[in-house]
């Protein structure tokens, strides 16, 4: 004991020179230089006595006697870190290995305090943090995150947690210190922020005793998610305006994604949309926002405003008002460009009252525009994209004549509109402040008194609101005379059921969100409403500056065949760079091949060539059923740019129409890099495969579970290898899930002989029922050839645990010479694939 005690206590005196501070409490203060070495020493002494009367009394009762107490450098380091708070400049003065045996002993907050001076002492946390991790979350990192800073990892769940509530703070005093907020302390290493069910945690956020953390969060925050949303009142959906107002319009919030909303609440949604899309309307009684140029509860509505802000000084139109404003304006814009044929009449019918409007062959004796209305000032000018009807009481209730016989033909009936349950038409109040009560009404702006349980019925809707060309006809704002801010730039719907007023409501947002550059639909049920989609995504290709450049959509069901589907997204997006798309059905119900069905609009389905596009990366997954090969090649030709492709389950009638495909590829897509093909069955496309392989342009193939020794192995599998010995550009070469087994294995080994001019680099043989004996003997020819490292081997789901040792064996020669990943999987879940091996 005592040549350790003399070298600890030789430590802190050597330290004593740097750490000379104020007093420790209940211990004397260090007077003149020369006592400052004994300080440390008092230190010691004094925690040793606590130490040692802390533990006399459980001593005496253990029946195991007395536990050896703590080594006298851990007792002095516990000292200090229980006194941070006068001891911290001197402890970053600390010498490394001194420092380095205290920072396992410090609390989140001084720890995380440390990190650059520990950083300049070549010193690392990364383990403190990776066991804090483990002993206070409890939870294991997937295996597909790479974890780069634990400290980032630990403090953003850390602020999760304490926001939440599910974490007590109190309850470890390495969470536990008075002299710090948890969530002010955590907000600036927040880059990922969930919010889930009922909106927890929003309410606090804006609270005004959070308002710096919520000013750090908006610097710090990138990605806003929302989980498992559940129905929220309203004072939650205030506070949730209030924040996505100060982290997206005023906050570097770029991505906003919704997770697992089986029964979106319209209001809701309505709202998350809107301020991601960057636009902004104060709630009812908000408190005004201190980062606006002005005050927005007291800002009296421009006059071009509309019907977007109401208030008292401007009554709403009806929603006939507002189908004919519609219908005028897109009547002058048809005659603009000088597009033959009228639009046709639309017809609003309410329960009391049913009118009518003249679009088509309009009485030329008639003013070409409605008179001012009494709430616009004389001599103000319209704007021309939002012409206005008359509003007085009288002319509501007037009727006006009907199309002429010869005017265009009419569209067919459509089904009454309902609006969302429990959401009534904002009412018109008297005096002055008045506004919509929800976000709701700020967008599906319903005029009038209505009565309770009213419906409106459009029976002949002109100007195609829903048919999916101007969704302004059915009372959607012009949203571009609102109050617009920053908008983000990514957005992400997964498995959140999209009805009509939602997809109206987006499509709407997305034809002017010239910010947005990736837009993910996953399982929305659009169903029809990808005709509306479309149409906005071509509106918003015309507008300058579009930066849309990503698109990810994937559902059950299609109204139209995934090929022509795939042709209608590039025609309307040419500058698209990635484009992933699936469907996992063929629609019956919406297919418009089934008799009955309506079919698409002429204008999104057509026999006209594709134009060239700027497509690099392109994914489809196809629903069962044989696909048309020219209509995949004529996408193919028009791609010239494409890099990478990925088909998933696609069937062609035969293997001539694969071959026409991966022809089109050599001829057309010069700048192809990685091909890939997953449950494809391509056992009879064998000459095809080797013509692949045989492209000296591709760097990287991929066959999943594609059946490509299941014929003919004897005599394929020499001919593949001899196409990748020729081969020096391809790098990598994926085969999982093709029971290649221990004879295709060895075969795959002379890839790598001597007599190759093979570079590939990259080798995944997941799934192919290989045993133990065989990938020994595949190591043992590697090491033979003398090849030196060729990258990564992948070895996941095999049947190595027949033989552990063998095993173990085989991969400590691999790792000689690459980087074997495999797992340790349980062989006889696999029984199928051993029976159809036998």
């Amino acid at each position: 004991m005592e040549p350790s005690y003399l070298l600890t206590f030789s430590r802190w005196r050597s330290a004593g020179a740097t750490l000379g501070l104020a007093h420790l409490p209940k211990m004397a203060a260090p007077g003149a230089w020369r006592a400052r070495s004994c300080w440390f020493c008092e230190v010691a002494a004094a925690t040793t006595m606590e130490a040692t009367s802390r533990e006399a009394a459980p001593a005496k009762s253990s029946a195991s006697g007395p536990s050896a107490p703590p080594a006298l450098f851990e007792l002095c380091g516990r000292a200090v870190s229980a006194h941070m708070g006068v001891l911290e400049s001197g402890v970053w003065a600390l010498p490394g290995p001194i420092l380095q045996s205290i920072l396992p002993l410090l609390n989140i907050y001084y720890l995380e305090r440390i990190e650059e001076t520990a950083l300049k002492k070549g010193l690392s946390t990364q383990a403190i943090w990776r066991r804090l991790w483990d002993e206070l979350m409890k939870t294991r990192p997937s295996s597909l995150e790479s974890v780069t800073c634990w400290r980032a990892k630990f403090m953003e769940a850390f602020f999760s947690h304490v926001l939440r509530g599910t974490i007590d703070v109190s309850s470890d005093r390495r969470l536990c210190d008075q002299r710090f907020s948890p969530l002010l302390h955590s907000s600036r290493h927040v880059r990922q922020l969930t919010i889930c069910n009922m909106l927890q945690g929003a309410t606090e956020l804006v609270a005004e005793p959070n308002r710096r953390v919520l000013e750090t969060l908006a610097s710090s925050l990138h990605t806003l998610k929302f989980r498992h949303l559940l129905f929220s009142d309203v004072a939650a959906q205030q506070s949730l305006r209030q924040l996505l107002h100060q982290l997206i319009h005023h906050g570097a919030v770029s991505q906003v994604s919704l997770y697992s909303w089986p029964v979106p609440e319209s209001a809701l949604f309505i709202l998350i949309l809107t301020m991601s899309a960057g636009f902004w309307q104060p709630g009812p009684g908000g408190p005004p926002c201190r980062l606006c140029g002005e005050v927005s509860r007291g800002r009296a509505p421009s006059r071009d405003e509309g019907s977007l802000l109401l208030g008292s000084r401007r009554p709403r139109r009806d929603a006939a008002e507002r189908c004919a404003a519609a219908l005028m304006a897109s009547r002058r814009k048809n005659e603009a460009k000088q597009v033959p044929g009228a639009a046709p009449a639309t017809r609003v019918t309410r329960r009391s009252t049913q009118e009518s409007l003249t679009v088509g062959g309009t009485d030329p004796k008639k003013e070409p525009h409605p008179p001012a209305t009494s709430h616009e000032a004389p001599g103000t000018k319209r704007p021309p994209s939002a012409p206005a009807a008359t509003s007085s009481a009288s002319s509501s209730t007037s009727s006006s004549k009907r199309a002429p016989a010869n005017s265009a033909p009419q569209p067919k009936p459509l089904k009454r509109f309902k609006r969302a349950a429990g959401k009534k038409g904002a009412r018109t109040r008297q005096g002055s402040g008045a506004e919509s009560e929800d976000l709701y009404d700020f967008v599906f702006i319903v005029a009038g008194e209505k009565e309770d349980g009213e419906e409106m019925e459009i029976g002949e809707v002109a100007c195609g609101a829903l048919d999916g060309s101007d969704p302004s006809c059915l009372g959607l704002p012009a949203l571009e005379a609102s109050q617009r801010f920053r908008s983000i730039s990514t957005l992400e719907l997964f498995t959140v059921p999209l009805s009509t007023e939602a997809a109206l409501t987006l499509c709407h947002l997305l034809s002017s969100w010239v910010s947005l550059e990736s837009l993910t639909l996953s399982y929305n049920g659009l169903g029809s409403n990808i005709f509306r989609l479309l149409d906005s995504l071509r509106a918003l290709s015309g507008q300058a500056g579009c930066r849309l450049r990503a698109l990810h959509l994937s559902d059950l069901f299609s109204p139209l065949p995934i090929l022509e589907l795939t042709r209608a997204i590039v025609r309307a997006l040419p500058l698209l760079r990635v484009l992933s798309i699936r469907v996992d059905h063929p629609s019956q119900r919406d297919n418009p091949a089934v008799p009955g069905n309506a079919g698409p609009p002429s204008h999104i389905v057509g026999d006209e060539e594709i134009p060239e596009n700027c497509l690099e990366q392109l994914e489809m997954g196809f629903p069962r059923g044989a696909q048309p090969a020219p209509l995949l090649c004529s996408v193919l030709k028009a791609s010239g740019s494409l890099q990478q492709l990925s088909l998933d389950s696609a069937t062609f009638a035969s293997p001539q129409d694969f071959g026409l495909v991966l022809q089109t590829l050599k001829e057309y897509n010069l700048a192809l890099k990685r091909l890939s093909f997953h449950d494809m069955n391509l056992a009879d496309c064998q000459s095809e495969v080797l013509f692949l392989l045989q492209n000296l342009t591709l760097q990287e193939i991929t066959f999943s579970f594609c059946r490509l020794f299941e014929k003919r192995p004897a005599q394929f599998l020499p001919e593949m290898v001899a196409a990748m010995k020729g081969n020096s550009t391809l790098k990598g070469l994926r085969l999982p899930g093709n029971r290649l087994g221990n004879a295709g294995l060895l075969a795959l080994a002379d890839v790598f002989s001597e007599d190759s001019s093979s570079s590939l680099c990259q080798l995944d043989i997941s799934s192919n029922c290989i045993k133990p004996d065989g990938l020994l003997e595949f190591a043992k020819r590697l090491e033979r050839w003398g090849r030196g490292a060729f990258g990564h081997l992948r070895l996941f789901q095999n049947w190595l645990d027949q033989d552990a040792v063998t095993a173990r064996e085989a991969i400590r020669r691999l790792r000689a010479t690459c980087h074997v990943v495999s797992d340790s999987w349980d062989s006889s879940q696999a029984f199928a694939d051993y029976v159809s091996t036998m």
